[in-house]
């Protein structure tokens, strides 16, 4: 009996220390953020299996299977060296591009985009992987040299231009901007000044205001010369330059207009008054507004939501999760959603203040850019304070690239926390 004890004693041991093992490389990870994106990936499964609950789907059950295949991968990334990247971040800017290219060349069109490529039975689409891989060629690019001059920013804006015009040919009008947040908060970390990122913003403004309200244009044009006569160097010219370039921006906007696809319109416009078209464009964001007001304080209860349970609105297990949320957990289970998301985005935050050295602050600002901008948008438009853009909500919405990209990025990030220099134990 005792020999026995002894035996079992010896293979408890033995277990607990290859268990040890395995996380042993793992000591200063953030663990509250990782918990916080695993009970969110879990959660999102609920919410999408109440929106299919009527249905013979099942991808509430893939959402949790491709979330157990990204923990695992982001424990692994966590272990490695995330530094050996800086060495091959040219090859990763290729490997992006490239996939990119063999979308237009051989990608499947689906919700008049063509985003996706068919490996097998599953579809992969390469423009969510290639927002992890322009963090690591941005963070890279601005390691060596930081945005604190308008050659480096040029720089980062001209590598950012490529793959971003290669989104755009699908078209991907929701991954294109999100290319415009990452890049924008990672030259703004990377010590560009606060004028000089209101003028790269301008054109953005003036596409909308030069053709919707021209005196609020002017007002903005005499602020941006302003600005660049203070700030920019060879005042005159720089001035000249800003202020021609918003006026032709503002003109180029109708042009663009034109070669939208009138979905894409619709998804603009029709967030303001959706009402004009209720059976149409408007359709999805009315029925979504009314599922979140009808969850009231404390909603309706799981799989309790009329409007989610009746399928009145359209694919809301991926783009209008947030709808399922407001309407079966009410105003209290939103709140929570959005504080979750709030503690992601100060986790890293906190490790991009505390990494080792600006490849790897750069890094958790990217990632923070990319989830931050994807939140807010997604559910700014579930509510009809923004345009429809096709943004998936990170780690709640279904899709198994979205899933993985977002994963590889926490692995990233948590390989920046883990070999942070270590703390004094007392």
């Amino acid at each position: 009996m005792v020999r026995r004890q002894s035996l079992i004693s010896r293979k408890l041991s033995g277990f607990s220390e290859q268990f040890s093992f395995i996380f042993r490389d793992l000591a200063q990870i953030d663990r509250l953020l990782f918990v916080l994106v695993t009970g969110l990936t879990v959660f999102g499964g609920l919410m999408i299996r109440s929106a299919e609950r009527h249905t013979t789907a099942l991808d509430w059950w893939q959402h949790w299977l491709f979330g157990a295949v990204g923990v695992a991968i982001a424990l692994f990334l966590a272990r490695c060296r995330y530094e050996s990247l800086l060495k091959w971040h040219w090859l990763t800017y290729l490997l992006t591009n490239l996939s990119l290219i063999a979308v237009i060349v051989l990608g499947v069109t689906a919700n008049g985009a063509q985003s996706w490529i068919n490996i097998g039975s599953f579809n992969v689409q390469p423009s969510e992987f290639a927002k992890v891989g322009l963090i690591i060629t941005l963070a890279a690019l601005l390691h060596h040299r930081p945005a604190d001059n308008l050659f480096a920013i040029a720089r980062v804006f001209v590598v950012t231009a490529i793959p971003w015009v290669l989104i755009m040919a699908q078209p991907d009008l929701g991954t294109g901007l999100v290319f415009g947040a990452i890049t924008l908060g990672m030259i703004y970390w990377a010590n560009a000044k606060l004028p000089w990122m209101i003028i790269l913003l301008s054109p953005l403004a003036s596409v909308f205001l030069f053709n919707l309200l021209f005196p609020a244009w002017i007002v903005l044009a005499i602020i941006i010369a302003v600005l660049a006569w203070f700030t920019l160097p060879y005042r005159f010219l720089s001035t000249f330059i800003v202020v021609a370039t918003n006026l032709a921006v503002g003109k180029l906007g109708e042009v663009f207009w034109g070669l939208l696809k009138e979905y894409q319109k619709d998804r603009l416009t029709l967030f303001l008054h959706p009402e004009k078209n209720p059976l149409g464009g408007g359709y999805q964001l009315i029925q979504s507004r009314i599922a979140i007001g009808s969850g009231e304080l404390l909603g309706r209860g799981l799989h309790q939501g009329t409007q989610t349970q009746l399928n009145f609105i359209p694919e809301q297990h991926t783009d209008f999760i947030f709808s399922v949320v407001g309407e079966e957990f009410g105003f209290v289970g939103s709140i929570l959603v959005l504080i979750a998301f709030w503690l992601v985005c100060w986790r890293l935050l906190v490790i991009a203040n505390t990494a080792k050295e600006n490849f790897g602050s750069l890094i958790a600002i990217g990632v923070l850019s990319m989830i931050a901008f994807q939140a807010i948008l997604n559910i700014s438009m579930t509510v009809g304070l923004a345009p429809i853009t096709g943004i998936p909500l990170p780690w709640l919405s279904y899709g198994r690239s979205s899933l993985l990209t977002n994963f590889i990025a926490l692995g990233l990030v948590e390989s920046v926390a883990n070999y942070r220099p270590r703390k004094r134990l007392y």
